[in-house]
């Protein structure tokens, strides 16, 4: 009986793979396609590490000390359109798809640990003659920052801090997309099936304010995530350490801005304190209503703290 059991439990799964498969299957999208639609102008590329990294430099070239945008996890540097808009007129504004995410794709070595993360960053900063700029990260970007301004504390004059990753994480009630990549079941079949309905899902896990989420925005997201090579590389991710070293914050020594929506469901407000504890010299800005992304869902609440602070 027990095995008949386990039997038909194996076929119910297989069944239902099956049918996700064929209802929801979509195929990878070439890069090459999806540059025609996202790499405008002022997009460029550069070479770098057996990768042909997407970045956009803009503002005032005579700027020695740019501001540096680092994206999330499953994001792009799309995320940063409205802020970059308004900080370009006055700064200039360096931000680029990390490995495994956007145009840039796949990392060649499938090393998606922050230390890889930080050794891109700083030859990518190398290579546009960056000595030193204003660290911004959100989420993943965040933790890539911190560990970046502990490991290489001259080349980062201040530090903010946008929801970031770093401490662990209790009481969250995360993305649909994140949960669905952890199932052992169903982490393999996510690289072959990207359903709109389940990317809208996870904006409105990310999003404060759910009507912001726009069929525009969903395609986006949609279209990057499918990019070739970017869902393994996600699945990859989340099978990295997703915490880091939180004793680094306490030994960064430059001054540092924290950023955090009270409707993180990622991330809770919790840990914007943990970061206000032990960063030597921060202020914390919390901001009402709004979820994980704030520099995307309010970017006008986001441009002049930012803005004031590096001034």
């Amino acid at each position: 009986m027990k095995n008949n059991i386990l039997l038909y439990s194996s076929g119910a799964v297989l069944l239902l793979l099956a049918v996700l498969l064929i209802a929801f299957y979509q195929p990878d999208i070439p890069v090459d396609q999806l540059k025609e639609k996202y790499a405008v102008p002022p997009s460029q590329f550069v070479d770098l590490g057996g990768m042909n990294v997407h970045y956009r430099d803009e503002g005032p070239a005579a700027d020695t000390i740019p501001i540096v945008l680092l994206h999330g996890t499953s994001s792009s540097l799309l995320t940063w359109d409205a802020c970059t808009k308004e900080w370009s007129k006055e700064h200039r504004v360096i931000r680029m798809d990390l490995p495994g995410f956007g145009l840039t794709g796949p990392n060649p070595e499938q090393d998606y640990s922050i230390e890889s993360y930080v050794a891109f960053v700083n030859s990518f900063l190398q290579e546009r003659n960056v000595t030193q700029c204003y660290l911004m990260g959100n989420s993943l970007g965040g933790l890539i920052a911190v560990h970046f301004a502990a490991t290489y504390p001259d080349k980062v004059k201040r530090v903010i801090l946008i929801d970031p990753a770093g401490y662990p994480i209790q009481n969250a009630k995360g993305s649909l997309a994140f949960k669905l990549g952890k199932i052992p079941v169903l982490k393999n079949i996510l690289t072959v099936i990207t359903p709109l309905f389940i990317v809208r899902k996870s904006l409105e896990d990310v999003y404060g304010n759910k009507n912001l989420i726009t069929d525009a925005l969903v395609e986006q997201y949609r279209d990057m995530a499918c990019r070739e090579g970017n869902r393994n590389a996600l699945l990859l991710r989340l099978q990295s350490d997703q915490a880091g070293d939180t004793t680094l914050v306490s030994k960064l020594t430059m001054p540092a801005l924290i950023i955090w929506g009270t409707l993180d469901q990622l991330i809770p407000l919790d840990n914007a304190y943990k970061f206000q504890r032990d960063l030597p010299l921060d202020s914390l800005a919390i901001l009402e209503g709004v979820g994980h992304v704030p520099m995307e869902e309010t970017p006008e609440r986001v441009i002049p703290l930012v803005s004031r602070f590096i001034k």
